[in-house]
């Protein structure tokens, strides 16, 4: 398989997923036990991806200052990742929301950080 077409498949992924992410806020008005189960689940699927194709993307780039750069933002993107699923479990709106906030404006950082190197 090309390297470049694997890592051009990592950074579509990354930005299909934060598109995804960017489009849940509507999806966090949670007031049923099923759409917490549903929400929770979806959260944790792209945190995955997402750490995997961070994970290929950082290894692959070129320059210490790439990596550094990338590593910096996938650790705190992925960091408040976990702290939105942990609002999730807890089942409070108001920090999920809060959590949201501070997940997708560090996603935006990544997204933006991904353009220029690729």
């Amino acid at each position: 398989m090309d390297c470049g077409i694997e890592l051009k498949g990592c950074v579509c992924r990354i930005k299909n997923c934060a598109t995804e992410l960017f489009s849940m806020e509507e999806d966090l008005m949670i007031d049923d036990e099923e759409s917490w189960n549903l929400v929770g689940r979806d959260l944790r699927l792209k945190a995955t991806f997402l750490y995997i194709d961070l994970s290929r993307v950082i290894s692959s780039c070129g320059s210490d200052e790439c990596k550094k750069t990338l590593t910096r933002l996938a650790n705190k993107f992925l960091y408040f990742m976990d702290e939105l699923e942990d609002a999730v479990k807890s089942r409070s709106v108001p920090l999920m929301q809060m959590c949201y906030s501070d997940t997708t404006h560090v996603l935006r950082e990544v997204v933006a950080a991904l353009v220029p190197s690729h």
